[in-house]
């Protein structure tokens, strides 16, 4: 989804009890120095490649008062330190089967299952036609949204070349997305500006015209149809050689799913398998939509002069839901039970995030810092009650006083 900019410099509402006095609409452009720049890469076994930290000019450290700013900056920064020599000695005792074996055979067996679903859509049977549909609708998901996931934050392979290649088969040929704007807004604008109003607060999510039922029920049956179109708008903001080669691929990637259905399964009409590829594409929007939404959205919110540091800014901003075996495989760990493993660690793959995830979770808690963890139905009753306070109105910014 494109990026929305805000305005940095707008008025800050006073949080008394988790609510905000004050809640403006975002409005005007985003800091104009994060145009252009390119999303930065990241290796499999360097776990702080990606944890690099916003320029001064967004005032780090300014959320301590009484004059000492620099000395919590240096503080918090000892413990993202700390943090990260406890991760990266459980990284380099880990076999390459861990870090990238697991993941890399999830897609593999996905890509195996794809055969399987093709031929079950030629059954006129209720019972194996519903097995195809399920079937191409979860690879579908495993490929586009785990697989391209892991691609951009380059974590399926330590090889940046080969790392390349797999963010254009992934975000390009299988999710229709383009790789420079794809990486530029997931990598370095929301995972390095996490709930930072105008910049990473996920206000792409937001569809502030349409009501809370619309939203979150059947709104997300649109995505496969949203995603190419926004792509196809966000192509004006690259080169005309990447350009070039996202419509290729795009194009490509629609052409061999439709080409299967009608020469594979067996349909008889243009019209039938289109809406097959709709109906698979679609199946697991639904979740798709409300994770992107859950974990972050509800959580404190920063303006960019005022943010707290690094472990600070993941540990409050970000959520992580119980484990679900449907999502875990389709949209990997990393998107479910572990998103605050991977937004400390970006550049992990999904089995490792699972393997540092008792690691992170106890150093956090005993450094008395939040570990945010909460149920799927209860993110949804909480965003169908609050739906105007947090999908339609802009986040009330919080004002952390004495983090130390």
């Amino acid at each position: 989804m494109p990026l929305e900019d805000g305005d940095p410099a707008r008025p800050r509402g006073r949080q008394v009890n988790g609510e905000a006095s004050a809640a403006p609409r975002l409005r005007g452009m985003g800091d104009p120095s994060l145009r252009g720049t390119a999303a930065p890469g990241g290796s499999g076994t360097e776990v702080m490649a990606e944890g690099w930290e916003p320029g001064p000019a967004l005032g780090d450290g300014d959320v301590t008062p009484g004059g000492a700013p620099q000395r919590a900056g240096q503080h918090e920064e000892a413990l993202m330190t700390e943090l990260s020599e406890l991760v990266q000695k459980v990284v380099k005792s880990s076999s390459w089967w861990e870090r990238h074996g697991v993941d890399i055979s999830i897609l593999a067996c996905s890509f195996l299952l794809l055969p399987a679903g093709f031929l079950c859509l030629r059954s006129v049977q209720a019972i194996p036609f519903l097995v195809g549909v399920l079937t191409l609708g979860v690879v579908h998901h495993t490929l586009t949204v785990k697989g391209s996931h892991l691609a951009s934050h380059n974590a399926l392979t330590e090889s940046k070349s080969w790392g390349k290649v797999w963010a254009i088969f992934f975000i390009e040929l299988c999710s229709a997305f383009t790789v420079e704007q794809a990486t530029y807004n997931h990598v370095k604008i929301h995972h390095g500006y996490t709930n930072v109003i105008g910049l990473g607060d996920s206000s792409t999510w937001k569809l502030p015209f349409l009501n809370r039922y619309v939203y979150m029920f059947i709104a997300p049956l649109a995505v496969p149809i949203l995603t190419p179109l926004v792509a196809l708008d966000l192509l004006r903001n690259v080169e005309w050689k990447a350009a070039l080669r996202t419509l290729c691929c795009m194009f490509l990637g629609f052409y061999c799913h439709y080409w299967l259905l009608l020469h594979v399964s067996g349909f008889q009409s243009p019209w039938s398998a289109l809406l097959c590829m709709l109906l698979t594409r679609s199946l697991l929007a639904h979740p798709y939509i409300h994770v992107n939404i859950f974990q972050h959205i509800g959580l404190p919110m920063f303006a960019a002069d005022r943010k707290p540091k690094r472990i600070h800014l993941m540990s409050l901003g970000v959520l992580n839901l119980p484990r679900n075996a449907l999502l875990d495989w389709s949209f990997g760990h990393s998107l479910i039970s572990c998103h605050v493993e991977h937004h400390l660690f970006p550049s992990l793959s999904d089995n490792m995030c699972l393997k540092i995830k008792p690691i992170v979770s106890q150093y956090l808690k005993q450094k008395k810092l939040p570990y945010n963890e909460d149920t799927y139905s209860s993110r949804l009753r909480l965003f169908l009650q609050r739906y105007e306070e947090l999908m339609v109105h802009a986040p009330p910014i919080t004002e952390l006083v004495g983090i130390q």
